[in-house]
């Protein structure tokens, strides 16, 4: 895989961004990485998603690759030596896929609603988040990881979250721990690996960078 050009738009704090980081260190991907300014979008990255103009993007010898879970399925099916991140079979891979979309689909909506509202529906995003967190216990089960034994597809799209916890918990002033423990078992288990946790910022620098935006937004 010589002379590979492998650029990153993304934003630092973005657990979507968190993803493609992790899944680039895991199958030991050199690349570029650009900072983006999403107040103020860069030429390139409105070239690169026109549609959505969003980040993360892969920009992989010219070409662009968006949303961060099918960025994730190309990683692996490009770099495919080793470190292999979805199953094999293609029931589990099938499995695999429903519940990263599950959590694209549900997660984000009440976490943001848990630090970007207040009164009804900051308190409706709390309950609601927790709801989704007991769900996925119940597909962790006893399990190392989501997949199993190693690191994989669903952890990679939800560990992101995990690194945004403290900021919930201290905006919203309740422990997820006391609600959904395996959860938290489990983030800590994923972030002794290297790959994630060098991928995933520091939890309270999230949460110095939301008492800003929530300033910015008269929340505060």
């Amino acid at each position: 895989m010589a002379d590979q050009e492998v650029k990153l738009l993304d934003f630092w704090p973005s657990m979507f961004g968190m993803r493609v980081r992790i899944a680039l260190a895991q199958k030991g991907v050199a690349y570029e990485y650009v900072e983006e300014d999403l107040r103020n979008k860069s030429p390139l990255l409105l070239e690169m998603n026109p549609i959505h103009k969003k980040i993360p993007v892969l920009i992989h010898n010219g070409k662009p690759i968006c949303e961060s879970s099918i960025i994730v399925e190309y990683i692996d099916e490009f770099w495919n030596d080793k470190a292999p991140l979805l199953p094999s079979h293609p029931y589990d891979r099938a499995q695999a896929r429903f519940w990263v979309d599950f959590i694209d689909k549900k997660l984000y909506g009440p976490t943001r609603k848990i630090w970007a509202t207040k009164g009804e529906e900051h308190e409706a995003g709390k309950k609601e988040f927790i709801e989704i967190l007991k769900q996925l216990e119940q597909v962790l089960g006893e399990k190392e990881y989501f997949g199993g034994e190693s690191l994989g597809f669903i952890d990679i799209a939800l560990i992101g979250f995990y690194s945004w916890f403290y900021t919930y918990e201290t905006v919203g002033k309740f422990s997820i721990e006391a609600e959904c423990p395996k959860i938290i078992s489990w983030g800590k288990r994923c972030l002794q690996n290297e790959s994630v946790a060098k991928s995933l910022p520091d939890s309270k620098k999230i949460y110095d960078f939301v008492v800003q935006v929530q300033k910015a937004l008269g929340i505060i």
